[in-house]
C-alpha cells in the first residue's frame, strides 16, 4: 500500500499538533495524532451545509455560521444551499487549515473561500458563538470526530448545557444548529431537546466512492 505522505503541519493555539498528509487523491487531517477528517468522507461533510441549511430557502439575507473549515466541504454545501444575499462565515482556529485551502486542498471542494459571500474568521468558534444574540440562520459545526471525541479539550464547551445555551441565544427563531459526529450519541439528542431544541439525529452517507461507511448528523431547530 502506498504511504502517507506529510505535506505540511502547524500547532494550533493550544498546542494540538495538526499534520495534512496525502496519499494517492486522498488527504487527511490529523490533530493531536487522530484522524480528523478524510476528503474520501465529504458527504457528511456536505449533508451537515445541506440539511442545517434547508429551512432557508428562499430567506433574505440569511447569515450562515460554520464552525471548523476543515477541507470546505460544509462550507461550500452551505454557499450552494444559501442564495446571492447570504452571508456565511466560517470561524477556524488555526490560520495553517485556511491557508491549505487556499492552497494544496482548495480544489477539493471548489475554493469556497473565493466566494465572495464566504467571510473567515479567524478565531474559536466557541468564543465567537458566545458574542452573538438572535444573529444566525444556522450554526454548523464539524470541529471534532463527536460530541464526546474532541479534537481540543476546549471544544467540550460547545456540547455542554451551557455550550448549547449560548448556541440557542445565538440563533434567530427558528433558526438551526447542526452538528457533525462519526458515531450516535444518543445522550447529546437529550441534552439538547433539555435545552429547548427541537432535535433529529441523521445518518448520512459518509463516504463520496459510496464504501457503506456512515456517520451522523443533529439538526437541532430553536423552538
Amino acid at each position: 500500500m502506498q504511504p502517507w505522505e506529510k505535506i505540511a503541519s502547524a500547532t494550533a493555539p493550544d498546542g494540538v499538533l495538526l499534520e495534512l498528509r496525502r496519499r494517492g487523491a486522498e488527504y487527511r487531517i490529523w490533530a493531536g495524532g487522530h484522524d480528523l477528517m478524510s476528503s474520501d468522507d465529504a458527504g457528511s461533510s456536505r449533508a451537515l451545509g445541506e440539511l442545517g441549511c434547508k429551512h432557508v430557502g428562499a430567506a433574505k439575507a440569511p447569515r450562515i455560521l460554520v464552525g471548523g473549515l476543515g477541507m470546505g466541504y460544509t462550507l461550500r454545501a452551505a454557499l450552494d444551499s444559501t442564495g446571492a444575499s447570504a452571508v456565511v462565515e466560517v470561524a477556524e482556529l488555526v490560520q495553517a487549515v485556511a491557508d491549505w485551502n487556499r492552497g494544496e486542498l482548495g480544489a477539493l471542494a471548489g475554493r469556497p473561500l473565493d466566494d465572495p459571500r464566504s467571510l473567515l474568521v479567524l478565531a474559536d468558534v466557541r468564543l465567537h458563538i458566545r458574542k452573538a444574540r438572535s444573529l444566525y440562520d444556522a450554526i454548523l459545526l464539524d470541529v471534532d470526530n463527536s460530541p464526546s471525541a474532541l479534537a481540543h479539550s476546549e471544544n467540550d464547551g460547545l456540547y455542554s448545557h451551557g455550550g448549547l445555551q449560548h448556541a440557542w441565544r445565538a440563533l434567530r427563531p427558528g433558526g438551526v444548529l447542526g452538528v457533525w459526529s462519526i458515531s450516535e450519541d444518543p445522550r447529546f439528542t437529550k441534552r439538547l431537546e433539555q435545552q429547548s431544541f427541537e432535535a433529529e439525529m441523521h445518518r448520512v452517507e459518509g463516504s463520496r466512492k459510496g464504501r457503506g461507511r456512515h456517520h451522523f448528523v443533529w439538526i437541532a431547530r430553536r423552538r
